[in-house]
C-alpha cells in the first residue's frame, strides 16, 4: 500500500478491490475475437475469426453528458453505462458495422469499488446487448479535479463491416420510406435543459411520482439508451437500407440529414411519430415550440432507416420481433429542406 499516495486522495487498494469486482462483468462481454483478459497493457482482438472479405473498420466515440448529475443525485450507477455503450455502438451501426470490442474511461474524485461495480456492470450489460468485447479501460482518480461523488464516463467502440455491405445512401431517391424506431426516453441528449426545466425553473424532486409519467421522475430521467445493434444488423442483412440515423443531440432536424445525399431531405409526418409523454411534459413545463423540440430531442424515436415502399411490410416485420416498435413516420423528398407536417 502507498501511504503517500494515499494521503493525496488516491487509494491504489481501492483501485485494486474495483478490478477484482469487475473481472467477472467483463468476462461476460468476450467473443469470438477476444485475446487478452483484463489487466494487460493493451485490449488485444483477433480480426482474423470474423473471414471477412474486405474489412472496413469502423470506429465511434461518446459520452453520457449531464444525464450522469441525475444518477449521481439518486446514488443510482448500474444504468448508465448501458447509456455510453448506446451512444456508440448506436452511431457505428448506420454504417451497417457490427460492434467488436468496447473501451471505457472512468473519472473520478474517489474510488468506491461498490459504485465502480455498478458502473462496470451496465457497461458490460450494454457491450452484450451489442455483441461487443469489453477489453479494456481506465479508471482515473483524480480528487483535485472531482468532487467526491461525482464523476465522468467515455466510451469508444470499434466495428467491422464488410466493404460491398456498407450501408450507402448513393441509391436514395425521392419517395423512399422513412421508418422510425421507438426510443426509452430521453435517452443521453438534452440533460441540460431536462435539468433546467424540471430542478432549475420547477421544484421537482427526483423521488416526485408523475402522473402523466405513470412512474417516478428518477425512473423516467435514468432510463437507460435503447440499443438498436441487433435488430438494425438482422435488417441490413436482408433489406435493402438506403440510410440510417441515429436521433441524438440535435433531434430529427440535424441528425436525419447526416443519412442523406446532397439534395436529398425528409418530410415528417408529426401525427406518425409517438411522442412519449416525457416530451410533452417538458415542451408544455418549458413553453417550448413544437419544431424546437424535434430539433432538440428524439421525441420517442431513437433511430430511422430509409428502405424501398416495396419493403415496408417485411421491414416493419424484422423489426417488430425487437422492442423497436417501427412505425411509418416519412419520407425522402427531392429537396434542400427538410419539412415536419402535421
Amino acid at each position: 500500500m502507498s501511504k503517500k499516495y494515499e494521503a493525496s486522495g488516491v487509494s491504489v487498494e481501492r483501485g485494486y478491490e474495483t478490478v477484482k469486482r469487475i473481472k467477472k462483468h467483463i468476462k461476460s462481454t468476450h467473443n469470438l475475437g477476444v485475446m487478452s483478459d483484463i489487466g494487460s497493457f493493451g485490449g488485444l482482438f483477433d480480426l482474423g475469426k470474423y473471414h471477412l472479405k474486405h474489412p472496413i473498420l469502423v470506429s465511434g466515440t461518446d459520452g453520457v453528458g449531464t444525464k450522469l448529475l441525475i444518477a449521481q443525485e439518486a446514488n443510482k450507477h448500474d444504468t448508465v453505462g448501458i447509456d455510453l455503450v448506446a451512444m456508440c455502438v448506436n452511431d457505428i451501426i448506420t454504417t451497417g458495422a457490427r460492434p467488436l470490442f468496447f473501451l471505457d474511461y472512468v473519472a473520478l474524485g474517489y474510488t468506491d469499488p461498490n459504485k465502480m461495480e455498478d458502473i462496470v456492470k451496465g457497461i458490460s450489460q450494454g457491450c452484450v446487448l451489442a455483441g461487443a468485447a469489453l477489453i479494456g479501460g481506465e479508471t482515473a482518480e483524480m480528487p483535485d479535479m472531482y468532487q467526491k461523488d461525482h464523476y465522468d464516463l467515455a466510451g469508444y467502440v470499434t466495428g467491422v463491416v464488410d466493404k460491398d455491405d456498407m450501408v450507402s445512401n448513393e441509391g436514395m431517391k425521392e419517395g423512399q420510406i422513412i421508418v422510425g424506431l421507438s426510443s426509452s426516453g430521453i435517452h443521453s441528449n438534452g440533460y441540460s435543459l431536462v435539468r433546467k426545466i424540471f430542478f432549475k425553473d420547477h421544484n421537482y424532486q427526483l423521488g416526485d411520482y408523475i402522473d402523466e409519467l405513470s412512474s417516478t421522475l428518477q425512473d423516467e430521467l435514468l432510463k437507460p439508451t435503447k440499443i438498436y445493434v441487433k435488430g438494425v444488423l438482422e435488417l441490413i442483412s436482408k433489406v435493402k437500407v438506403h440510410g440510417i440515423a441515429h436521433i441524438t443531440g440535435g433531434g430529427f432536424i440535424e441528425n436525419i440529414p447526416r443519412a442523406f445525399k446532397t439534395g436529398y431531405s425528409f418530410s415528417i409526418n408529426k401525427m406518425a411519430v409517438p411522442v412519449k409523454p416525457i416530451f410533452k411534459l417538458m415542451q408544455s413545463l418549458g413553453n417550448i415550440d413544437e419544431d424546437e423540440m424535434y430539433n432538440i430531442f428524439n421525441m420517442g424515436i431513437g433511430m430511422v432507416v430509409v428502405i424501398e415502399e416495396k419493403d415496408v411490410s417485411e421491414t416493419l416485420s424484422i423489426l417488430n420481433q425487437y422492442d423497436y416498435e417501427p412505425c411509418v413516420i416519412g419520407k425522402v423528398i427531392h429537396s434542400e429542406q427538410w419539412e415536419l407536417i402535421s
